[in-house]
């Protein structure tokens, strides 16, 4: 999919735009992705705060949008698992930076290919415009080789 068309699907995807959740920058192999979410009313939780919910869905999709780029259409890419910590109250705009190199992705790759199915982990740490940690997301990717769905049905 072309970066623009990932960038006007992200910035009208009602989960977003109504957190004010915001992609600064795709690089343009789609191995980099800058997001950040200004401090708003409307995404403050009780206590004044950054809303929770809204912190982890901005970090949500992207390595698997980062994957599913590179690996092409013979990969199935699924969001597996997640955890969230909150390291301390976010009270101002929050950022997040996802990288995978091109080296990382074709380990992935040649790992998937080998073994059928991986579920490769990845950290991303939450950041406040102080550069503080707020919080630390913790990423399960599932990844499998379409082929290796047909050659197991085949035995």
């Amino acid at each position: 999919m072309k970066i623009s068309t990932i960038l006007a699907w992200l910035k009208y995807w009602p989960p977003y735009f109504g957190a004010g959740i915001r992609v600064k920058k795709i690089s343009a192999d789609v191995t980099s992705i800058d997001v950040e979410m200004k401090f708003r009313f409307w995404n403050k939780n009780y206590v004044g705060t950054q809303f929770g919910g809204s912190l982890y869905s901005m970090v949500d999709p992207f390595y698997m949008i980062i994957l599913l780029e590179n690996l092409g259409k013979n990969y199935i890419v699924w969001d597996k698992a997640a955890s969230i910590r909150f390291e301390k109250p976010a009270k101002s705009r929050v950022h997040a930076s996802f990288h995978l190199s091109k080296e990382e992705i074709e380990l992935l790759r040649i790992r998937a290919d080998r073994e059928g199915k991986i579920e490769p982990q990845f950290t991303v740490q939450i950041f406040d415009d102080a550069g503080e940690v707020v919080a630390t997301v913790e990423k399960t990717i599932y990844i499998r080789n379409k082929d290796s769905i047909k050659n197991k049905s085949n035995i």
